[in-house]
């Protein structure tokens, strides 16, 4: 049996990663089972990925809605578009978790051009130079001119140095981060001219998907008791991590719902970040 992707190509149906999938979201070996064995009939040749995704999302949900918002966490960070602001505002967090300080979307003057920097990240000695690059379709993969451009940048910035957080450095490292995937010439290039790539499933061991996972730094998309209407006021009020309501329960207070509904977000809320995948 095939699978049809989002690009239109047909490929084999794996079993064993669709219940891998469905156990990296939390669920006991007896739920992604019986997920499975419901799915089953519902399954037919040349479906579409979308559409088994959607049928397992719901699915996950009838168990418990935290199930379902982990199993939704790659399109969550699609979510964050359509454009990459929100995505920018997300990769700072990453970074913040980990002890650096951050600021985004600074105009900083090269040695040739000026550029705008996604984010800039400082901590002790580091001076890190952050280029995101967001997609918001299935399959997006980052090709090779991606860091090719990158690294022109951050040659343009070399013995230059920029004041931020009290200090005055110069950029120690480039970081190119994305929610799409990277292709194997991105990998090799990357790691010939020293510029650390971060993607979806890149590092294997440190990925976002596992970064994530690890430290419950999940977007505010991924909750499934809130609607896109209440997730775009959420993110323009600066609510960017599921994080942020359990740190402050007033950005709440915005959304036009009852208390019955607020208590199952912050239900939803808690058990997801709370929860870590092995």
């Amino acid at each position: 049996m095939q699978v049809k992707k989002y690009s239109g190509e047909l490929v084999e149906f794996d079993v064993r990663r669709l219940k891998g999938s469905l156990s990296k979201s939390g669920a006991s070996p007896d739920v992604v089972d019986e997920v499975w064995e419901t799915m089953k009939p519902l399954v037919y040749d040349g479906i579409d990925t979308r559409d088994l995704y959607k049928l397992a999302f719901r699915l996950l949900k009838r168990e418990a809605n935290s199930l379902a918002a982990r199993y939704s966490l790659k399109q969550a960070l699609k979510d964050l578009g359509p454009a990459g602001y929100y995505f920018e505002q997300w990769v700072a967090k990453l970074f913040r978790y980990v002890s650096y300080q951050t600021i985004t979307s600074q105009h900083l003057r090269g040695n040739s051009v000026t550029h705008e920097v996604d984010v800039v990240a400082q901590k002790d000695d580091e001076l890190l130079l952050v280029e995101c690059k967001f997609r918001n379709t299935e399959d997006a993969k980052i090709t090779v001119t991606t860091p090719m451009y990158f690294l022109s940048r951050v040659k343009d910035f070399e013995g230059l140095s920029f004041s931020f957080f009290g200090k005055t450095m110069q950029f120690t490292a480039g970081w190119l981060v994305t929610n799409a995937y990277v292709t194997t010439d991105s990998i090799e290039f990357s790691k010939y001219y020293d510029l650390n790539l971060l993607s979806w499933d890149y590092p294997e061991e440190s990925s976002i998907k596992r970064r994530v996972d690890y430290a419950g730094l999940y977007p505010i998309t991924c909750l499934t008791t809130v609607n896109k209407a209440e997730k775009d006021l959420l993110l323009r009020q600066g609510c960017i991590l599921v994080k942020d309501i359990l740190d402050d329960k007033a950005q709440l207070d915005t959304l036009d719902c009852a208390p019955r509904k607020k208590k199952r977000i912050i239900q939803e809320a808690t058990e997801l970040v709370n929860h870590q995948n092995q």
